[in-house]
């Protein structure tokens, strides 16, 4: 004799009862095809007199849930007990059933703009719950630091710094030898070459460094954590997480952009260094100075604000790249094609957010004065 049953508790709700087990799964889901609803009517299945439920049958429900929801009826999995909450949270049983939309209509123009601003909105909405997620966690954080895994901390600060080191390094060098080789022929022309020291100085420290060194974290440490996290997240290893009361945010999402807001500055310093170095070489080579010379120009005109802004623009630039990259990492829905299509994101959304935060903070630098 079966250890469940299915009772009617009203027209539109069934009730299952008892303690359901894998061995149950057909005989289940032929009792639960049988009360199908016709097209448009409502049927809720209670849950509030379950005993225990294990993982396979609570998928064999959530499946039922979303076949009669896309046949048109209206049917919700309602009133769990709190002992199996977590597991129909995995099976994603608490979330409104997907719907498949019909096929697009042709519309006037006027409606087209109208429909794209309301999925521009539906698709910031995701990064703003993510954003308030991030606070909750970084407190969560610093009243229970046990919760994050610092013990990644320090191959984090590898993979995102030392392993990019010689690639921010020899870039910047060249930006720095490139500038420096364009502008000679008019400094030349103008008797004005020992200013390629003020044009490469305030240029790389200020603007081009930081710029092109967060770049290079999006497109390295920003892809690779996106499709670290995943990953994860495609092979159940963050419901895994939550099923054990861990918190994804704080242990996995916070040492990475902690990380990146570390090693960012520094990636910066060393990158101002070797632009610096590119320029010299060009005004020994082609301008006559001596490195004596040069060095000299370029303590006279660059002044310590000029390193902080780009230092600060480095923090401002590494956080951001952390958040999108984490928050698109744990978006990815499905195989290797979600991932795919998550860290392509990270990388052209960072770019983009990188861009327009350093017009914002270099007008709000010119505002300051700074």
């Amino acid at each position: 004799m079966p250890a469940w049953s299915v009772v009617h508790a009203g027209d539109e709700r069934l009730q299952i009862v008892g303690d359901v087990r894998i061995r149950d799964a057909r005989s289940l889901w032929r009792t639960l095809l049988a009360e199908s609803p016709k097209n448009g009517h409502r049927l809720d299945i209670d849950l509030s007199q379950l005993t225990s439920i294990d993982g396979v049958a609570m998928a064999l429900l959530v499946e039922f849930r979303n076949a009669i929801s896309a046949r048109g009826a209206q049917c919700e999995i309602i009133n769990a007990p709190a002992s199996v909450e977590s597991l129909l949270h995995i099976y994603h049983g608490d979330e409104p059933a997907p719907f498949e939309p019909p096929p697009p209509k042709r519309h006037d123009p006027i409606t087209r703009i109208g429909e794209g601003v309301e999925a521009l909105l539906r698709h910031l909405y995701e990064p703003v719950l993510f954003i308030g997620e991030l606070f909750e966690g970084i407190g969560h954080a610093i009243r229970h630091p046990r919760r994050v895994d610092w013990r990644a901390l320090p191959g984090l600060l590898v993979q995102a710094g030392s392993d990019a080191l010689v690639i921010v390094t020899v870039l910047d060098f060249l930006i720095g030898f490139v500038i420096a080789l364009q502008t000679t022929p008019p400094l030349v022309a103008y008797g004005a070459n020992v200013y390629v020291a003020d044009l490469i100085g305030i240029s790389v420290t200020r603007e081009l460094v930081p710029l092109m060194t967060a770049i290079i974290m999006s497109g390295r440490s920003g892809a690779a954590f996106a499709a670290e996290l995943g990953t994860m997240h495609v092979s159940e290893e963050i419901d895994a997480l939550q099923t054990m009361g861990i918190s994804p945010v704080p242990y996995l999402v916070v040492p990475r952009i902690l990380a990146l807001v570390i090693v960012a500055p520094m990636l910066v310093l060393v990158g101002d260094a070797a632009a610096v170095l590119g320029g010299m070489v060009v005004a020994v080579r082609d301008l006559n100075l001596t490195p004596q010379g040069y060095i000299s120009e370029l303590r006279t005109v660059v002044v310590p604000w000029d390193i902080w802004t780009g230092l600060i623009k480095a923090t401002v630039f590494g956080a951001t790249i952390g958040v999108i990259a984490c928050q698109e990492g744990l978006a990815a829905r499905g195989a290797a094609a979600g991932v795919g299509r998550k860290t392509t994101a990270t990388v052209v959304t960072s770019l983009f957010v990188i861009v327009l935060f350093d017009a914002l903070l270099t007008m709000v630098f010119r505002g300051l004065g700074i």
